[in-house]
């Protein structure tokens, strides 16, 4: 029964931990509180996939070191005093820049990858599922914290920075409740038998090919996720709070069926047939955000598949390079959220100039598209 508490107190966790996924809904109201335009109102979020994925590099070598409960309760409560920091945004939007960009992306880089990390070492039979059910909480917690924040400043007249000091303090507290329950199996070695330098995984050639993948798959995760509500311009608040709850849900359930694929076809089927998905639904975007039943079924569609960008390639790390070295080598790996960080911003900067999001989105999809195919080229491991 200990492995499926600490299952449990991994959703949770992560649940708080995604929070960040929620940020298109504070869009809006920051937009009219500060006077920024679309772009410059996107720097938390892109902060914050810069500080998140650069202290994952780290957070895997911590991790044999630390252990996992030291590991997550100090990044949950970082966390959390990131989110209660972004509420001096009304003096100087930078706070809220330093809040949730950096000190959060460092507490979310610190905590993220012990979830995954532990579950694998309980469920060694289910590699995929497991990681997915432990970062469901990830894309799903958004749900719950995009209808809780939209309703505090709806129904209470909050302003978007009073929501964000009452977020973090839930945060700090949940967080490090949940991470006191991690511990690795009785018996578990917590250094990798043989450590890679990370010169000598930069230097395979399959790594940089999981990293050019995932880069281009989160790079449409982002960009979608962070202008959601602005997609379909005709579309009403509640209708594009709805489609946040909506992404965020898919994601969710994303990323436990991707890594339920993943255990039953192997990475070759279901991380290429996941970026041409991908790739398809954002070049027919122009056919389906015409209404708003269009943008809920879009963010059904590319939050679904975003879901298994966060399973598929942990999931892969661990059968090629063993449950050991996952915290270090999908730490490394996780750096291509750096890259992808950019996406949102330069979605928002594009929309500016020209008042749509197609070209940014049609990029994307080629750059998916290209990705696919240099996937599917590379050599593949055994039963993969």
């Amino acid at each position: 029964m200990q492995r499926y508490l600490i299952l449990v107190a991994s959703v949770l966790m992560q649940m708080c931990l995604g929070a960040t996924y929620s940020w298109s809904v504070y869009v809006q109201p920051l937009k009219a509180l500060t006077g920024l335009s679309q772009g410059p109102v996107q720097l938390p979020f892109t902060v914050f996939y810069f500080a998140f994925p650069f202290t994952m590099i780290f957070a895997g070598q911590w991790l044999p070191r630390l252990g996992p409960r030291r590991c997550a309760m100090t990044g949950g409560l970082l966390f959390g005093c990131g989110w209660w920091l972004a509420g001096w945004g009304g003096a100087h939007f930078a706070w809220t820049i330093a809040g949730i960009g950096l000190l959060a992306g460092v507490g979310v880089g610190m905590a993220y990858i012990v979830p995954i990390a532990t579950c694998i070492r309980w469920f060694p039979e289910h590699k995929g599922l497991v990681t997915g059910v432990a970062v469901a909480g990830f894309g799903g917690g958004a749900a719950l914290v995009s209808q809780v924040g939209a309703w505090w400043i709806k129904s209470r007249g909050a302003t978007p920075f009073e929501t964000f000091q009452l977020l973090g303090m839930a945060f700090a507290l949940l967080v490090t409740a949940a991470g006191a329950c991690m511990q690795n199996p009785p018996g578990t070695r917590l250094a990798v038998t043989r450590p890679f330098s990370w010169r000598e995984i930069l230097a395979r050639r399959e790594f940089r090919i999981l990293y050019l993948a995932m880069g281009c798959g989160l790079a449409a995760g982002f960009a979608v996720n962070a202008n959601l509500k602005e997609l379909f311009s005709g579309g009403s608040l509640q209708a594009g709070v709805r489609a946040v709850a909506a992404f965020a849900m898919a994601n969710a359930a994303g990323r436990i069926l991707w890594g339920w694929g993943f255990d039953r076809l192997g990475g070759r089927i279901t991380v290429g047939a996941n970026l041409i998905f991908q790739a398809a639904v954002l070049l027919l975007s122009p056919y389906i955000l015409v209404s708003p039943a269009g943008l809920l079924i879009f963010a059904l569609l590319t939050g679904f598949n975003y879901g298994g960008v966060l399973v598929l390639y942990a999931s892969s790390v661990a059968h090629r390079w063993g449950a050991a070295a996952v915290g270090q080598v999908y730490g490394l790996l996780f750096s291509a959220n750096i890259p992808a960080a950019l996406a949102p911003l330069a979605a928002g900067l594009i929309f500016d100039a020209v008042a749509s999001f197609r070209p940014a989105l049609w990029g994307i999809a080629a750059l998916l598209v290209a990705a696919a195919w240099a996937y599917w080229r590379a050599p593949q491991p055994p039963n993969n």
